[in-house]
């Protein structure tokens, strides 16, 4: 990690960017159609000498300025400033792939600001030809903005040739350029005849209200039409992948949704404003077509957002900030190599704190703690620790939106030890000797199924199933529900996950103490380092199964009858005794 990460752990990076990112995306594509909506009006006007026109288009001038230049503006350097933040090393990224894209853009910007003054305040005094032309210099500026923000922003999802070549102009124009440019301008003369119902609503002429409701409407519709036929250029230009990604993302599915019922809402409304009941419209019937047209263009830049996942900047850098290339050294040891770490390894004293880290670097770009967008706190809720380590290892398999865990599997526990132990006080035995589990125990964790609901939700569906009916349900889990996958392992996999399901088990029980275990069940006859030694040359399986077969080594002794954990604790203590002697 070359900068630090801004931490606000219950408001999260993602969710600033979307409030000011998505509400300058609104009012900067109005900025671009709504130039070109001033300068056309005002040459209908003027043909037509249509004063009333003229007067109305001076107020809206007034207000476009205020809205596109004042608030895109702010928005605009606010979106540099939080994107340094919680995106400094994308930003970096494309600060160096572009550095003459970003300072032409600028100078079109500027170019634009002052155009749009001149427009404005001498909307009276200059001449008509000379007016009509400061108006096409303004939104031939804001266009050349638009055209060289496309192509940054949508190198992002798509960076072609870039990858191979490191060229600007692959760079740039990249597979989605042209849909996007088009769907964008369409969008921009869309919300050009939305915009314009806002000040529309304030005409008092009736008759003149319902003819500028008419034209603005043909505005929006004519608009729409572009935008669906763009739109669908753009999802077929989109790489396999990510296509195949709009079936598995569950935020992209909620943003499909969301964009249809504004896309329909909106059309309905625009339809009345042309052919039937422009009379209807007022203030309030504004605000809703432009929320309208909000959801549909939020919409858009969420599954947009959503479909680049796991990468900010697609196959190059992860969103969490980590270059694709990296992955391998960092596997090496992330928190040695992160110089914004205070710590370099994880030890027994540090490991909550080095799973917070981790948390901070890895995770933290799309989820919170307790905040409203992708809280980590119920996702992690029905995970055990070693449950939660198996899933870290195939996380972005199950998940593609996901990107992988990068670090050792000390740092992979000590992560897993944040989230279930630190956030839900569970049991993380991070530095323990592993316990010896059913091979069926083993495949409940490496699939995961805890980490979607509680392990007792799973065995209490088991029970009172035959092992054939068992074995059935889990080959056919997509039919029981439509999120989760069917079982994909062998048969002698899928009968040892079933065994495992079917046996009975513990209950929750704490932390056992396994030299107390040891002085409980066996000092009574002999020597506690008698069965030290006898335990330092076997394995923790040979230790488990003799231990359960007592009896067959002497006679007199009774095998172990305790519980499971009880076994797992006596196992681990009397394994860690035998190589470093009794405590």
């Amino acid at each position: 990690m070359n900068y630090p990460v801004w931490y606000l752990p219950e408001i999260g990076g993602g969710l600033l960017m979307v409030l000011i990112a998505v509400t300058h995306v609104f009012v900067s594509h109005f900025a671009v159609g709504g130039g070109l909506y001033l300068v056309a009006t005002e040459h209908r006007a003027r043909r037509a000498n249509d004063f009333e026109m003229l007067e109305f288009l001076k107020k809206h001038t007034k207000f476009f300025m205020l809205v596109s230049m004042v608030y895109g503006g702010v928005t605009g350097v606010g979106i540099w400033f939080t994107i340094g933040l919680i995106q400094p090393d994308a930003t970096s990224d494309l600060i160096h792939a572009f550095v003459f894209g970003w300072a032409a853009e600028w100078v079109w910007f500027l170019v634009e600001i002052v155009a749009l003054l001149v427009y404005y305040y001498r909307f009276d005094s200059l001449d008509e030809r000379t007016h009509l032309a400061v108006g096409w210099i303004y939104f031939v500026a804001a266009w050349m903005s638009l055209f060289l923000i496309n192509g940054i922003i949508d190198f992002m999802l798509t960076p072609g040739e870039w990858l191979q070549n490191h060229n600007f102009w692959s760079a740039f124009f990249n597979p989605t350029f042209w849909p996007s440019l088009l769907f964008r301008f369409a969008f921009g003369t869309l919300l050009a005849g939305v915009y314009a119902f806002f000040t529309t609503a304030k005409v008092s002429s009736i008759s003149f209200r319902l003819r500028m409701t008419r034209y603005s409407s043909q505005w929006c519709l004519i608009s729409l039409l572009v935008v669906l036929v763009a739109g669908a250029w753009y999802v077929a230009a989109l790489p396999s992948g990510s296509q195949a990604l709009f079936a598995l993302s569950p935020t992209i599915r909620h943003s499909v949704l969301v964009g249809a019922a504004g896309l329909l809402v909106f059309s309905v409304l625009v339809t009345l404003f042309t052919f039937l009941k422009p009379s209807w419209h007022n203030m309030g019937i504004a605000i809703l077509v432009a929320v309208c047209s909000f959801l549909v263009l939020s919409a858009f830049e969420w599954i947009r957002e959503a479909d680049r996942r796991p990468y900010v900047i697609n196959n190059y850098r992860y969103s969490n900030g980590i270059a694709v290339t990296d992955v391998t050294q960092l596997n090496q040891g992330f928190l040695a190599a992160c110089r914004w770490s205070p710590i370099a390894e994880v030890t027994p004293d540090n490991v909550m704190q080095a799973g917070q880290l981790l948390f901070k670097f890895q995770c933290y770009a799309c989820h919170t703690l307790d905040g409203v967008n992708n809280d980590i706190r119920p996702r992690t809720a029905s995970a055990s620790f070693n449950g939660m380590v198996s899933y870290l290892v195939t996380m972005h398999e199950k998940r593609p939106f996901m990107p992988p865990f990068v670090g050792t599997e000390l740092e992979r526990k000590a992560l897993a030890a944040y989230l279930v132990g630190e956030l839900h006080g569970k049991e993380a035995p991070v530095f323990a000797p592993p316990r010896v589990q059913s091979p069926g125990e083993v495949l409940f964790e490496k699939h995961s199924c805890s980490m979607c609901h509680a392990a007792q939700l799973v065995f209490d569906w088991a029970q009172g199933q035959s092992v054939e009916s068992l074995e059935q349900g889990l080959s056919t889990l997509s039919q029981i529900d439509g999120s989760m996958k069917d079982f994909a392992g062998s048969a002698q996999e899928r009968r040892q996950l079933a065994d495992y399901l079917l046996a009975p088990q513990d209950p929750v029980m704490p932390t056992l103490d396994g030299r107390q275990l040891l002085d409980d069940q066996c000092v009574m006859c002999h020597d506690a380092q008698l069965t030290v030694d006898w335990a330092a040359a076997l394995s923790p399986e040979q230790i488990r199964q003799g231990l359960l077969t007592l009896s067959q080594i002497n006679s007199s002794m009774e095998d172990f009858s305790g519980s499971e954990a009880q076994l797992d604790a006596l196992v681990a203590y009397l394994e860690r005794a035998g190589k470093e002697g009794v405590q």
